[in-house]
């Protein structure tokens, strides 16, 4: 197979530079509420149900869908945090072992869409405003402590194991350029790198 054309793979080397380089992972990873998600991932199980939504009505799950595409935006060279489900990850994440955030997120969100009704009466919902519409309304919001979660969320939901419901086919990770494979330390090395033991996360063990 050929080599990629160079304005592609220049393309996607740019936007890997930039998220790994501080900017949409230096900001997110910042934020003051950080330590909470991390400590709740840490102890959640890995057999996370990813059929739903089950918290959020399908109208809210269309806005908070819309809302993660204009965190992380698919561009024409690599998806976005639609195509990697991010949403649903957090959908399953407020179902599950986030459950405990999830009264506060809603209400959150249902204050998001009253502000954009009382901005946008004629235009419908966030998810039905135009691309231009949805981020300037975003960026009056972006202090927000609701805008905060769903930023960090979306950034666990697109980068995280698929097995907790995010990360859709690895595209997260294909961004970045990680591999998902056993990790090698003394006294063990490339020979055991068929040990059956391991399994790439999100891979059915059964």
């Amino acid at each position: 197979m050929g080599a990629e054309p160079t304005s592609e793979r220049t393309t996607k080397t740019t936007r890997r530079s930039v998220l790994l380089a501080g900017g949409l992972l230096g900001v997110s990873l910042a934020l003051p509420d950080w330590d909470t998600w991390a400590a709740a991932m840490q102890h959640a199980p890995t057999d996370v149900p990813t059929v739903g939504p089950s918290v959020f009505e399908s109208a809210d799950f269309a806005d908070l869908e819309a809302i993660t595409a204009q965190i992380i935006p698919s561009d024409a060279t690599s998806p976005g945090a639609r195509e990697a489900g991010a949403a649903r990850f957090i959908d399953r994440a407020l179902a599950s072992f986030f459950a405990t955030l999830a009264p506060v997120f809603r209400a959150g969100l249902q204050d998001f869409q009253r502000g954009v009704h009382a901005r946008y009466a004629e235009r419908g919902t966030f998810a039905q405003l135009p691309d231009a519409e949805q981020i300037e309304w975003l960026r009056s919001v972006e202090h927000t402590p609701f805008f905060n979660a769903v930023r960090q969320l979306t950034v666990l939901g697109m980068f995280t194991s698929p097995a907790y419901g995010g990360n859709r086919d690895g595209l997260g990770w294909k961004l970045l350029g990680f591999v998902d494979q056993h990790v090698f330390a003394p006294p063990f090395g490339y020979y055991d790198r068929d040990y059956p033991g391991f399994q790439p996360s999100g891979v059915d063990k059964s």
